[in-house]
Formats: C-alpha cells, sequence, structure tokens
C-alpha cells in the first residue's frame, strides 16, 4: 500500500496539482486542523475539494483525528517548543485515539495526506504515516514536492 504526503506552502497551484497528477494519487486525505483559513490559498477546504475534483478527478476527505490539538499546536508553532517534544506529544496523542483502528486502509490506500508544511521533516503528516506503516507494516510512504 502506498501514502503520499504533500504541503501546499511554497508551491504553486500548478506545480501542486501536477504533483498529485503525475504519482497517481486517487484521494486527498486534509490532515490540517484549521483547514479554511485565508492564508491558505487554493487550499481552503471548499476551494481544494472543488479544484481535486475538476481539475484532477480526485475525492477529498477531511480527517482532523490525524490533526494534532490545538494545545499541541500552540506548544510547538506559538510557543516556539521543541520538535521531539511536539513529536512525542503527537504520537502518544495517534495512539491515544487508536487511529491504526480507526482509519481504515482503504481509506489512505493511494491517498496523500496534506498539510500545509512545505516539507515533510517536521510535519506532523509524515508522523501520521510512520506511525501507520509502524502498525499497518505494508506501507510504503512517498512525500510530494519535497
Amino acid at each position: 500500500m502506498k501514502i503520499f504526503t504533500i504541503g501546499f506552502t511554497k508551491k504553486s497551484a500548478e506545480q501542486f496539482f501536477n504533483n498529485l497528477q503525475t504519482a497517481g494519487v486517487k484521494r486527498v486525505v486534509d490532515v490540517r486542523l484549521n483547514n479554511v483559513s485565508q492564508l491558505s490559498g487554493f487550499a481552503k477546504r471548499n476551494d481544494l475539494a472543488y479544484f481535486l475534483k475538476q481539475i484532477c478527478g480526485m475525492d477529498y476527505t477531511h480527517l482532523p483525528s490525524l490533526a494534532p490539538t490545538k494545545d499541541i499546536l500552540d506548544a510547538y508553532k506559538k510557543n516556539r517548543g521543541s520538535w521531539e517534544t511536539y513529536e512525542r506529544d503527537f504520537i502518544d496523542l495517534m495512539a491515544a485515539r487508536k487511529i491504526e483502528n480507526v482509519i481504515k486502509q482503504e481509506t489512505l490506500e493511494d491517498a496523500c495526506l496534506l498539510c500545509s508544511e512545505d516539507k515533510p521533516h517536521y510535519c506532523h503528516r509524515r508522523l501520521v504515516a510512520e506511525y501507520l506503516r509502524e502498525y499497518w507494516g505494508n506501507v510504503e510512504i512517498k512525500h510530494l514536492g519535497k
């Protein structure tokens, strides 16, 4: 099973949608806590769902259960917390939510986890994919537009 990841920042809409199409993504799974921010540009929830369907023929799903809580996010972003603490807290949250049992594998097969971060290195979408690979065992992770 293949899970893709992508961030929309520092990409034009053309680059973003071409990356998804070229990779063969079937569905974009939005793992952002806030997906309606004006800062999201073409990646605001309703706009993104429309563009994905019209441009790429892809489905769009928002799964906030794969997003950090506001407290975890604020401790890292607003209060300039350490990545190590953020990573530990988010992994603990995924374990508490039992996402490996709650999320159906079919939902993420050939799907792309979407978040805002340009690169996956310090982004929770990478943590989600790696966490699920650990539990499901048959997951190939491909980060798009690195």
